[in-house]
């Protein structure tokens, strides 16, 4: 099988291009180049998996592998569907979910497509999640499943992925990598958002805004309690960096955009039995047999049924109250292990 490997340059992408030449298939690689990306975090490292020595780690891996090797420049198409959406949804009161629209948009959007038009039969990632005859499921390993980031590609798109991690453990992958003196077997883990120089994406999407957008902080009843830069620097079921000093722990209770607003309170306020949800996806094309949802990338899974869909929305029920449903994040459906599809939160009830 002539296949295309998305190689980021980590440990993830790169074993699974090895494992698929070892299975003997005709493997090519591919770096994305989709932002460009200066800052350092802290340890030194450069932010996320778009910078230069990314690029260099995933083409050293290639000649070690001796496949052919290519850089596609898919900025635009980035800038387009992830970058602005990341801006726009924050500078709306929303929490977006980059990765999410990565993997639908570029991955297994434009990169697909492209990797079709070429003449190659299928996709290879480094994602831990596992895809079976157009069905997605959850991966082998439970802490490094990524099957919530991949819940909105559709079983067209699905039928032509590989994920040959996703059946493994990732220490097992890593040692993959030094068995084959891969140079990246010890590199570290990439930060989420990849093209946030510093990690900081309050300050990345204010410098977008053009400046600070200062608001009022308030308690449920309305009363002011002080002042922030942005509500583009709060999400639902935050605690840390409220910029407050309260004699009870507080957390964010509703970002409302209309009125430049952020709304604190106790936790307990953030308890909720279900939520709305638009943009429904469905892998299958119909909804499944819904027994669970997860609402955060490292999350647990929610027991929950499906309570109402249409073609667009859909109306989920917990089986018992849960916080920080925050508007914007992608909710995924599951039945049991397989991943039925996504949508995006509209509120919670």
């Amino acid at each position: 099988m002539k296949i295309l490997a998305a190689m980021s340059g980590g440990v993830d992408s790169s074993v699974a291009a090895a494992m698929l030449v070892e299975e003997g298939h005709e493997v090519t690689g591919v770096h994305l180049r989709l932002a460009d990306v200066h800052g350092e975090a802290a340890d030194g490292r450069v932010h996320g998996c778009c910078g230069v020595t990314d690029a260099d780690d995933a083409r050293r891996v290639a000649q070690v592998l001796d496949i052919p090797f290519y850089v596609w420049n898919m900025k635009e198409a980035f800038g387009e569907h992830v970058v602005r959406d990341f801006v726009d949804a924050y500078a709306s009161g929303r929490t977006p979910n980059p990765c999410v629209r990565c993997n639908e948009k570029i991955k297994f959007g434009a990169l697909l497509d492209r990797a079709v038009a070429t003449g190659f039969d299928a996709l290879a990632t480094g994602h831990y999640a596992v895809a079976r005859d157009g069905r997605l499921f959850r991966a082998a390993d439970p802490d490094k499943d990524q099957s919530y980031v991949l819940a909105r590609i559709t079983g067209e798109q699905i039928a032509r992925a590989r994920f040959p991690v996703g059946l493994q453990r990732k220490s097992e992958t890593r040692a993959r990598a030094a068995e084959l003196s891969l140079r990246v077997a010890n590199k570290p883990e990439s930060y989420d958002i990849c093209f946030v120089p510093g990690g900081d994406a309050g300050e990345f999407v204010q410098e977008q805004l053009g400046g600070a957008r200062p608001g009022e902080i308030v308690d449920p009843s309305g009363r002011v309690l002080g002042e922030h830069d942005g509500i583009h620097r709060f999400t639902v079921g935050q605690r840390r960096g409220l910029g407050l000093a309260l004699a009870e722990r507080a957390y964010v209770l509703d970002v409302d955009a209309p009125a430049n607003r952020i709304v604190i309170g106790p936790g307990e306020l953030l308890a909720r039995r279900g939520l709305e949800a638009s943009e429904v996806s469905w892998i299958a094309g119909a909804p499944g047999d819904v027994d669970a949802v997860q609402v955060r990338a490292h999350g647990e899974p929610i027991p929950a049924r499906l309570e109402d869909a249409t073609e667009d929305r859909a109306t989920v029920r917990f089986e018992r109250p849960e916080r920080g449903i925050a508007p914007g994040q992608l909710v995924a459906f599951y039945a049991g292990a397989e991943v039925l599809g996504g949508a995006t939160i509209e509120r919670a009830l």
